[in-house]
């Protein structure tokens, strides 16, 4: 972008949408709750504050970057458009059987989720193409013919396509498409060969399902925002940020709409990031908690860990193996339904459990006075003392104290005879060691100790439940950024511009074919940077090279980066020490006498990211003035403590305050733990870190 330019990024979250204006290096932003029925009114909402408040008009604005949650919601919803899938013969029931794995081995009354497609909107058609991308049995004209008539008499909206092996030949997807495009234009159709050309057929069956539910969906939604934006004077392009970390053209969106499922929380990774790598820190554990879940994500050598397979929608409290698996490139981070607005209640052991559900914005905590009656994580903070009912986002609306005692009362305090202040505390730590748990796991399951790491925390809640969740991981250092209420929008503006292009191709090591290596990669490079260039015609761009590789016999496989040289000059003893390097990093050994097989193929072509300043940072300094005493509950102590309480604005850089404190601004509050010290950066960040001798 031009020097000078003004930009846009906006996030719709569960609870609020996020707006973050960028004009000149200075940022302006603003919360409004989110609008369910109709996303894009907050977004013009938010965008005229940011506007005033920058002093420009929205036909100023030069780019727009926008993140989701919208695509998520329909799918853990049900909200989708009426969607056939045409499979192949004898593999109807894929997405039904799943893997067969159960993810709680010792309940016997386990319930699978249901797919999204009953077995009448599933159809077949009598074609094989063999794992080597042969094709066995011819597909049939005329039975293509057949099946889109029966899909047509059935007023199917939407249409994902799926046959076996496609991803090595899709010839036989391709036909399909054109029998569609003929006898059905105005039909959406999604093809796996295009949406997810992977093997593991129930996760590529699964995710260009989830692509087709959600296209009509969101080409409704992004067609109506455009509209909304040019009524508004805005002519700038929109740009769309994807579950990778990276930013799409909106055609490109919604032609991949399942590609936006982790839109936002991808956005707080890369502001997550972008800080660690002002302040050089190479291990980071990125905490982002807004009013429906939390996010937790880590961060090695500033770069977000990635994945290419993910799951939506878990039915059993967010386990492992109980949602849909949607594979593609995506930020590999934990998500819990813990958030200001997650609901708590009292389970048949008279225990208390938070969330999933949430109250969301409509009608929100019982606090927001919009006609909600269940007590919710943010009713628990405010009768804490976390949270000043009368300057609550900015003084936008006054919370109702007594709504969230009420609330607390009638459904925890009653059933377990607490006073309402024990009952939010139960509340506040109940959510706070899910997310500690949850954290922990995350950590083990990729071989790292969150000791050695720095927790970044942004979102609306985050800073409220960061300090006592670094007493609870033994995480020594906090960093709350500027604008951590609205980390992820900040996030999407900077992002690159960037596209993962993937294939399976199953290789042994002991048939390496370097010739077909490198045009492999070569044919993956310049499709990923096709798609770049439809965002950013001028930028150089770079490409990441990546294979996903593994023992012979083993499940899964492992990511293995390869250097461009690497790449273009492929050579089996290089891969293999590559592959052999990495494996004993994660499992502390290698495998003697093993054969390694690599199984898909991956390049990501990026814009170049973002030059990072180092920041000059103090160690210590003057104390802050504080501006008055704010009675807080530590937990770590049991009790209500007076804090020094300070407006975030009033702190100059090498300020410092002795916890207990509280330290408020129009987006989120930090709390200040008694074990914790804090100390104002040059660029605006609160640094905290445990107290000598606690």
């Amino acid at each position: 972008m031009k020097t000078g330019s003004v930009r846009l990024g906006v996030d719709i979250g569960g609870t609020f949408t996020d707006v973050v204006l960028e004009k000149a290096g200075a940022q302006f932003s603003t919360k409004v709750l989110t609008t369910y029925a109709a996303p894009e009114n907050a977004i013009i909402e938010g965008m005229h504050q940011v506007c005033a408040k920058a002093g420009v008009s929205p036909g100023q604005i030069d780019q727009i970057i926008h993140g989701t949650t919208l695509a998520t919601n329909a799918l853990i919803e049900r909200r989708g458009a009426k969607t056939a899938l045409i499979t192949t013969q004898g593999f109807r029931d894929v997405i039904e059987m799943r893997t067969e794995s159960r993810f709680e081995q010792y309940d016997l009354n386990l319930t699978l989720p249901e797919p999204l497609l009953p077995r009448q909107m599933r159809f077949t058609v009598a074609e094989r193409v063999n794992a080597k991308g042969e094709v066995m049995i011819a597909l049939d004209r005329a039975e293509v013919d057949a099946v889109v008539d029966r899909i047509a008499q059935a007023g199917f909206e939407s249409v994902a396509v799926g046959l076996i092996h496609s991803y090595l030949n899709p010839a036989h997807e391709r036909l399909i498409r054109d029998v569609l495009a003929e006898k059905l234009p105005a039909v959406a159709v999604s093809l796996s060969s295009e949406v997810s050309p992977q093997m593991r057929e129930y996760e590529r069956f699964n995710t260009v399902v989830a692509n087709a539910y959600i296209k009509p969906l969101m080409a409704s939604y992004l067609g109506r925002l455009e509209d909304r934006l040019r009524s508004e004077g805005v002519a700038c392009r929109i740009f769309l940020m994807h579950s990778g970390g990276g930013i799409i053209s909106i055609q490109n969106a919604a032609d991949f709409p399942v590609r936006l499922v982790e839109s936002g929380p991808a956005g707080g990774a890369v502001f997550a990031a972008h800080i660690a790598a002002r302040y050089g820190l190479d291990k980071v554990l990125s905490f982002d908690m807004g009013g429906t879940t939390a996010k937790i994500c880590l961060i090695k050598n500033q770069t977000p860990k990635t994945s290419r397979v993910f799951e939506v929608a878990r039915t059993y409290r967010f386990k492992k193996g109980s949602g849909m698996p949607i594979s593609i490139p995506v930020i590999d981070m934990v998500e819990i339904g813990a958030g200001g607005g997650s609901l708590a209640h009292v389970d048949s052991l008279r225990q208390i459990r938070v969330g999933p559900e949430s109250a969301g914005s409509e009608p929100g905590p019982a606090c927001y006075g919009r006609g909600g009656d269940r007590p919710a994580v943010t009713d628990a903070d405010l009768v804490l003392g976390k949270l000043d009912a009368k300057n609550f986002a900015g003084g936008a609306f006054t919370l109702d104290y007594g709504a969230s005692v009420y609330a607390l009362t009638d459904d925890i305090g009653d059933s377990l005879d607490m006073h309402p202040s024990e009952a939010a505390f139960g509340v506040a730590e109940v959510v706070d060691e899910n997310m500690a748990n949850a954290a922990r796991v995350h950590a083990v399951e990729n071989g790292e100790d969150l000791s050695d790491y720095t927790m970044i925390a942004f979102g609306g809640a985050a800073p409220l439940h960061a300090g006592r969740l670094c007493e609870k991981l033994g995480v020594n250092r906090l960093i709350v950024p500027p604008g951590a209420g609205v980390g992820s929008a900040i996030g999407f503006l900077r992002a690159p511009f960037s596209f993962e292009a993937n294939r399976s191709v199953y290789m042994k090591l002991s048939d390496f074919n370097a010739g077909l290596i490198r045009a492999l990669l070569t044919e993956l490079r310049d499709e990923a940077t096709g798609f770049v260039r439809t965002c950013d015609a001028v930028s150089p761009i770079q490409a990441e090279f990546k294979v996903y590789m593994r023992y012979v016999g083993q499940g899964w496989e492992i990511p293995i980066q390869l250097t461009e040289a690497q790449a273009m000059a492929p050579d089996a003893a290089t891969f293999l020490a590559r592959f052999e390097e990495d494996y004993a990093k994660l499992f502390a050994r290698t495998v003697a006498g093993l054969d390694v097989e690599i199984t898909v193929w991956s390049v990501n072509a990026t814009t170049p990211p973002e030059q990072v300043a180092r920041v000059a940072q103090h160690s210590g300094g003057k104390p802050a003035a504080a501006q008055g005493l704010q009675s807080v509950f530590d937990a770590a102590i049991g009790r209500f403590v007076d804090c020094q309480k300070i407006a975030r604005s009033a702190l100059q850089p090498g300020d410092s305050l002795t916890g207990p404190g509280v330290i408020f601004e129009d987006e989120t509050t930090i709390i200040l733990p008694s074990s914790r010290d804090a100390i104002c950066q040059p660029d605006g960040c609160i640094d905290i870190s445990v107290k000598p001798g606690a």
